[in-house]
């Protein structure tokens, strides 16, 4: 069965007010429009644009009322739950930094707050399941900038060294606060004692000696030595989050992070513990459709550093793209090591793509109109249309002028959560 889906796009401050609306071919609102959720996330369900043909409004509703016709048999039997959630994404401002848990993570915090008795819906609530929430993003516009996972210890080093010879060249120099910043960040667990440190005591009313570090290195961030420097896009990026959060931590914790730029078509990876904040640009991206958020500065939300520590992975990396698969002439496929999904791009051009799908599916249109055929049924998309696709369709033969994403769950399925 293909189902057309459809949905208003959320207007999160941090949203741009046209990315979204030129994707989809529609006029814009003239408010921020910053994410579009195509799934059964009760926090956004998906609308059934055809509705009378399954009897209910929404996606969300129809597979709980038939989750064997919606997932087929062998999703259903693991419960009455879409997997993964594909959302646009368009940022026009920093996002918050955060991290996400993994499903022992999300099992037992989940169990603890239920214990505690604190409302789902509470301000300090972490965990709203028990899910854990990879994320993979690709790049639709030309460039796409984001932080993820903590650099190298090394590039550490050298940040902190040009932040010295920045001070040093002021008309004031403070190195007192590089100073404390350096002694935190050359303990047994450098990272770890930086972030949980520049947390607990730069933020509230009560701050202390971390608050003049961020200040300082606010300062220094926008100094010539700064931005002449190897590392000028990450000091403007400190830049630019100062004029948005001036006096967060988070200014100082995005100098610990790789600063990454996509070009169209390239991804990240988030997985569980990757600390990372989207900073401009649309993309796709796709989840386990889970609730839980752990933030780590850049917002006026909730803030559990305790909790926060535990789950983050402080293990330096490089930054975690993830390069798409080649499966056939104009198809590609972006395959994290997760059960929960798997993103196809398919540009069928003068021959058709065919795309297999092991479980329900999710196909959105891009750039112009394509058909999609199945094993039972099909359907015509327009620019930025949306389908839902059952599994009892199997493979999916494109055709069209456009590009389709389609995501759909892994292989794997049986061990997902």
């Amino acid at each position: 069965m293909f189902l057309a889906i459809d949905n208003t796009p959320r207007d999160y401050a941090w949203g741009s007010t046209t990315a979204i609306a030129e994707f989809r071919g529609v006029t814009p609102t003239g408010g921020p429009e910053a994410e579009l959720w195509l799934g059964a996330h009760p926090g956004s369900p998906a609308r059934v644009v055809a509705g009378a043909s399954v009897g209910h409004g929404d996606l969300a509703a129809w597979i709980a009322a038939e989750p064997e016709r919606a997932l087929g048999a062998e999703h259903a039997a693991r419960g009455p739950r879409l997997p993964f959630l594909v959302k646009l994404l368009a940022a026009a401002a920093p996002l918050s930094l955060q991290a996400h848990p993994t499903t022992e993570q999300a099992r037992a915090g989940f169990a603890r707050e239920e214990a505690d008795g604190i409302p789902l819906d509470a301000y300090d609530r972490n965990y709203r399941d028990e899910h854990h929430k990879p994320e993979l993003i690709v790049a639709l516009s030309e460039t796409f900038d984001a932080l993820s996972g903590f650099r190298p210890l090394g590039e550490v080093r050298d940040i902190l060294a040009l932040l010295r010879a920045a001070d040093a060249a002021s008309p004031s120099p403070e190195p007192g606060a590089l100073d404390l910043l350096e002694q935190h960040l050359s303990g047994a667990e450098p990272l770890r004692d930086t972030v949980e440190w520049l947390l607990r005591d730069g933020r509230g009313e009560d701050t202390g000696e971390a608050a003049w570090v961020v200040e300082r290195v606010t300062a220094l961030a926008g100094s010539d030595d700064a931005r002449r420097s190897p590392y000028a896009l990450s000091f403007d990026t400190a830049r630019v989050l100062a004029e948005a959060y001036p006096g967060d931590p988070g200014i100082v914790i995005s100098l610990l992070l790789n600063r990454v730029r996509l070009r169209r078509g390239e991804a990240l990876y988030l997985a569980a513990g990757n600390i990372h904040a989207y900073l401009d640009g649309l993309g796709i991206e796709l989840m386990a459709a889970s609730d839980n958020v752990l933030r780590g500065g850049l917002t006026p939300k909730h803030i559990d550093v305790t909790e926060l520590v535990e789950v983050l992975d402080f293990t330096p990396v490089d930054p975690p793209r993830l390069d798409p698969e080649p499966i056939a002439p104009g198809l590609v496929a972006f395959r994290p090591d997760v059960p929960d999904f798997v993103l196809y791009r398919a540009e069928p051009g003068s021959d058709a793509a065919r795309v297999p799908i092991d479980g329900p599916a999710i196909v959105l249109a891009e750039g112009g109109a394509l058909h999609v055929q199945g094993a039972v049924g099909g359907a015509s998309l327009a620019r930025g249309a949306a389908v839902y696709v059952t599994p009892d369709e199997r493979a999916l033969v494109i055709e069209g002028d456009g590009i389709a994403w389609v995501a759909t769950t892994g292989a794997d399925v049986a061990s997902a959560d």
